[in-house]
């Protein structure tokens, strides 16, 4: 399966779950493409306070209107659609004329793409990066329900751990226990990945 395709069943798979009323599942997609909404926003609102306010804004509107999204287009279409009309509503709502022209999803990736590259990234290391993106997240899509809700809690939602052991009813030693359990797991999927890196690295200074 190509990369896109998998990035796509990800996407339904994660959204089908928000929809279940599984709000974790949402905090994934919102590291996943936190970047790129950022990127979108900054090519409409070059403050960089004001668009890390419109890209939250966007995703809360994006939560808000989740259970409507029936998959006739891609998520990140959709999410883009939101970004855009929310950036242009700022806007407006500050006495700003937006741009007639909306920028296109193809044009917003370069972007960000841009951005990141001008930030000393190599194409190699944008790559790798992506690649260990989509490991983590399908390592803690395929945890145990425990885990996976431990470990979102922790990293996505920074809670701490008397904060999830109130909200999981549970040990604060069961809490420990399986966020432990759920980064070995991620680990272990991410070590071959890494130790890959690694040896590219040193090929590199050879």
């Amino acid at each position: 399966m190509a990369e896109d395709d998998v990035s796509q069943a990800l996407d339904q798979d994660l959204v089908a779950r928000v929809q279940r009323g599984d709000s974790a599942a949402f905090d994934l997609l919102v590291r996943k493409y936190q970047h790129r909404v950022g990127a979108l926003i900054s090519r409409y609102i070059h403050d960089w306070a004001e668009v890390q306010d419109v890209a939250q804004d966007t995703f809360i509107r994006a939560y808000r209107a989740i259970g409507g999204f029936r998959g006739d287009a891609q998520f990140s279409t959709w999410l883009h659609r939101i970004a855009v009309n929310t950036a242009k509503n700022h806007l407006v709502s500050h006495n700003r004329k937006p741009p007639t022209d909306d920028i296109g999803i193809e044009d917003a990736e370069q972007f960000e793409s841009g951005l990141r590259l001008r930030d000393n990234d190599t194409p190699e290391r944008e790559l790798m990066r992506q690649q260990l993106e989509q490991t983590v997240l399908r390592a803690v899509e395929e945890l145990p329900p425990e885990l996976r809700d431990a470990i979102t809690f922790r990293e996505v939602e920074g809670m701490s751990y008397e904060e999830i052991a109130e909200r999981m009813e549970c040990p604060i030693g069961t809490v420990r226990s399986r966020i432990f359990r759920a980064r070995e797991a991620i680990d272990a999927r991410m070590k071959p990945l890494l130790d890959h890196d690694d040896v590219n690295i040193k090929r590199s200074h050879a």
